[in-house]
């Protein structure tokens, strides 16, 4: 019994903890370039490119079709006229393949915005290495056009990162 109420705690710990994001507002986003999809194509993305046309917001995802991921991408797919208003791109970014993230693309994106490929090496990069995984934290950030992080959110609740993304992205655009 008491191995099921310390796993319990253990679990709860877990879920209850907050993702965590060290890049602070202020610091260069690393730069990338990746394989993406987007309407269920293959395409490459390239940071600085985007950030050509305004600011990114890359959202980084654990795993795609999972109930809170889909919930996520839903999410943003419904708020992309607004980010487009703002002047706003968004990426989402899992460390799924490309086939799957081609599906994800199209069911779940709704094809409004191309989610990514995020290699383990970019998954540090971001500080976003989701604790004894090779997942993804969901960790939310705006990349201000020169290249530099204008916001972070971070929090385990998909609830939020929409709401918080697009805040950022209109005060950018002021």
């Amino acid at each position: 019994m008491r191995r099921i109420l310390f796993a319990t705690a253990a679990l709860a710990a877990l879920v209850i903890t907050p993702a965590r994001a060290e890049l602070p507002v202020g610091a260069a986003a690393p730069n990338f370039s990746t394989s993406a999809a987007l309407a269920g194509e293959r395409m490459n993305f390239i940071l600085t490119a985007a950030l050509s046309k305004g600011p990114v917001v890359i959202y980084f995802y654990p795993k795609a079709f999972t109930s809170g991921c889909t919930l996520e991408a839903n999410a943003f797919a419904e708020a992309m006229p607004q980010f487009r208003a703002a002047g706003a791109s968004v990426i989402g970014m899992s460390n799924d393949d490309i086939d799957t993230l081609k599906r994800f693309s199209r069911d779940e994106c709704r094809d409004a915005f191309p989610v990514g490929v995020a290699s383990s090496r970019l998954l540090k990069a971001y500080d976003v290495v989701r604790e004894r995984s090779n997942l993804a934290d969901r960790v939310s950030y705006v990349v201000a056009p020169n290249g530099r992080i204008a916001h972070v959110y971070s929090s385990g609740d998909y609830r939020g990162h929409v709401r918080e993304t697009l805040a950022a992205v209109r005060r950018l655009a002021k």
